[in-house]
């Protein structure tokens, strides 16, 4: 476990006295680039006033509902998707469609329409989430192979049976990659409707500080949602290492 993290461990005390050396020697004023010490004296201002912790909340709380969405939702069409054919020829135009534009340029109108709440945050969260982990799931459920399937037809299996006992466990390889991509763009996809219209949350924070010219709020800010898209990055690791035990056993 320790090996896995030595590279990490060891490039980052380089990479803060690279920082601290950068902003020592080279003249660059503070407020363009913070040296690590006043983002480090920053965050603690923010974490004493509680500022920090009620923001962080409120961006999380989309990034998990929007997660939760989007995954769903792209689960279910996914899945419909790969068992009909026909079905798949008449919505990919439309979601190759979606995808050619970027999110940015609709989440003032998603904004416009569905207020500037909570709500608008949470569907252009999932709006990012959903064709990564679409894909992913067309991928996996086409990739059982076909003799799983006369197997389960030969025993008399249900069509549920197949599906929790075939379709799932071989797929969920495939799914959780796409799931991976998709926690980490949860991430991009609250900052973004906050950015468009918000008055909490880190994107908020992030336009305080590029306003009022506090550029180590700015940082701090970064390294937040950074810290939330590593989380919920190292979490659906955690899931395919509990879940894909099985696949280490097939392999031994």
């Amino acid at each position: 476990m320790i090996k896995r993290f030595l590279p990490v461990l060891l490039s980052l005390p380089a990479f803060l006295l690279g920082w601290h050396l950068l902003t020592r020697y080279s003249g660059i004023p503070n407020f363009i680039l913070p040296s690590p010490l006043s983002v480090w004296t920053r965050f603690l201002r923010a974490v004493g006033d509680g500022s920090l912790q009620y923001h962080t909340w409120i961006t999380l709380t989309e990034i998990l509902l929007g997660l939760l969405a989007g995954v769903t939702f792209a689960t279910v069409v996914g899945y419909l998707l790969a068992k009909s054919r026909s079905l798949e020829k008449a919505l990919s135009p439309y979601l190759v469609a979606s995808q050619a534009i970027p999110v940015i340029a609709i989440a003032p109108l998603l904004v416009i329409w569905l207020g500037d709440g909570i709500l608008s945050k949470v569907v252009i969260c999932a709006l990012i989430v959903f064709f990564p982990v679409l894909v992913n799931t067309v991928v996996g459920v086409r990739a059982v192979p076909t003799a799983l399937y006369d197997l389960m037809h030969s025993l008399h299996a249900t069509r549920a049976q197949i599906l929790w006992k075939v379709e799932v466990p071989a797929s969920l390889p495939v799914f959780l990659g796409g799931l991976r991509i998709g926690a980490t763009l949860s991430v991009i996809g609250a900052i973004v409707g906050e950015l468009v219209d918000a008055e909490e949350g880190l994107g908020f924070l992030l336009q305080v500080g590029d306003f009022q010219y506090d550029t180590p709020m700015v940082f701090v800010a970064v390294f937040t949602l950074i810290a939330l898209a590593l989380a919920l990055y190292g979490i659906v690791r955690f899931l395919e290492n509990k879940f894909l035990k099985w696949q280490e056993r097939s392999n031994v």
